[in-house]
Order: C-alpha cells, then structure tokens, then sequence
C-alpha cells in the first residue's frame, strides 16, 4: 500500500480521538468512526475518513466492509476501540443491561473483525482490542463491565492463534485510568440505576465512587496513543499492552493478594463492609 490505512472505532473523543491524531501524525490514512453525525462531521473536517458506524448495528459494519474493500488495497491496523462502562448493582441493572454491555464491548469487536478481515488479510495487518484492567481486577459494582473486558482478553488471546496463518497480529490493550469522558457517561449512567427503592441504595456512594474510578489521576489520552502508536510499528508486537495510571498496579495486586484480602480491600474501598 502507498499509504497504510489504519481504521479505529469510536473516535468521537478520549483515546479514540487521540489514536486518530496519533496515527494521523504518523502518516496513516485514518478511517474514524463514530455514531454521531455531528462527530462524523468534525472528523471529516480534521482530515480523517470520518465514517458514521453503530458498531452494533450489522448491517452498516457490512457495509463498512464492503467499502473498505473496494476503495482500499488493504488494511494495516484495525483499532476496536468503541465501548462504555455499565456501572451499577449487576441485579439492579439485569440481563438486560448485561446483554447490551457485551453487544458494544464483546460481540461488536468480533463482527466488526469479521467484515474487514479481507481487507486485514490483502495488508497482513493488525488487530489492536481495546480490554480493560478491569477485566484483571473485579470490582463490584462494575460486574457487566468487568465481565466483558475478560471476554475481551479470552477473545484477543484465541484470534490471535486463529489469525496466524494468514499474517494478521491481535495485540490486547489493557488501559488503566485514561483521561477521557468514560467518567463522566459512566456516572450518568449510574445515576439512572441508583433509586431510593433499591437494596443497595444504602451504598449510592460506593457506586459513584466506582463510576469515577477511571478518572482517579488519569494519564492524558495522547500520551496513550502515542504508546500504542510505538508498539503497533515494532516488527515484534507485544501481545498484552498495558497503558494508563494502574494498568500494572492493579492487576498485580489481583494476582499476589490472597482473594480474601482482596475482596476486603475492596469492600472498604466501595462502603460494603457493612449490613445493609
């Protein structure tokens, strides 16, 4: 290819956004996606291939494809970043609420992979999934989102030996707290789940805390990019990146704390050392 196209979801702000800039700056041609057509069009008058993309929406990632297909000669770097944080009580919230985490943060990264892997496989490109340390470290009141970032890493580790044989690497980002508006949508979705009605509304503060988490001294999203922008142009990619203030803390202390120390720990952290 003249000139390598990388293609990255959810870029409407935060690390999406800074990706976009960074591998902009770099000399890719960036395809950047977003749902709004307000953000489509800001995009676009940046300079990239703004493309307006429900990632949940299967017919539009289809023709996404179809598109990328015909105008490009292939695709250097696939970025499913595009995703949000359902907090709250996981029985006030229900399957329901549980099923729409996994359909935006799990089943779009597969259908999305899945309609641009032809043009993955004409570049011998890159996957880049966008996980969590939240799906290292469990913490309640973030149970739907903690479960689908684990989904995340168990899907990134078998694409990553499924792709193989056709030159396709899958890199797992793993970012920690991120200066991006994640906070600020994950509270206001954690208000709407927090009624004077509910058994946990003796613990309103625990979930609010937990809802602001991310933003608890956050790493600026462009230092992000610029990490990942590094690793991804390295001839050996590293399969785990982790990325952001606490991405190696965090999962350290899931991994050496005995679970009920842990779990203590993380009850005084979120109020739930008490009877309600």
């Amino acid at each position: 290819m003249s000139q390598p196209i990388a293609l990255i979801t959810g870029c409407s702000s935060g690390i999406g956004r800074a990706l976009a800039d960074a591998f902009q700056a770099a000399g890719y041609q960036v395809w950047a996606t977003a749902r709004k057509a307000e953000d489509v069009a800001a995009l676009n008058a940046a300079g990239f291939v703004g493309v307006p993309l429900d990632v949940n929406d299967a017919d539009a990632v289809a023709l996404l494809g179809a598109r990328l297909n015909a105008e490009a000669e292939g695709l250097a770097v696939l970025i499913n970043n595009a995703g949000y944080g359902a907090m709250g009580p996981l029985l006030d919230a229900g399957a329901d609420a549980l099923r729409r985490q996994f359909e935006t943060n799990v089943f779009a990264v597969i259908g999305v992979t899945r309609a641009l892997f032809p043009a993955l496989r004409k570049a011998r490109g890159l996957v880049v999934n966008i996980g969590s340390v939240s799906g290292v470290l469990v913490t309640p009141f973030a149970g739907a989102y903690c479960a689908s970032k684990a989904a995340v890493h168990a899907l990134s580790d078998a694409l990553r030996l499924e792709l193989a044989p056709f030159g396709i690497d899958v890199m797992e980002v793993q970012p920690g707290a991120i200066e991006s508006s994640f906070g600020r949508n994950a509270s206001q979705q954690a208000e709407q789940l927090i009624q004077e009605g509910s058994p946990w509304w003796p613990f309103r503060d625990g979930i609010r805390a937990r809802a602001n988490a991310s933003q608890d001294h956050p790493t600026p999203a462009a230092s992000v990019a610029r990490d990942l922008l590094a690793a991804a142009q390295k001839s050996q990619r590293p399969r785990l990146l982790r990325l952001g203030n606490g991405s190696r803390a965090l999962p350290l202390l899931a991994a050496v704390l005995p679970k009920g120390l842990l779990e203590a720990v993380l009850k005084k952290r979120f109020g739930l050392n008490q009877p309600a």
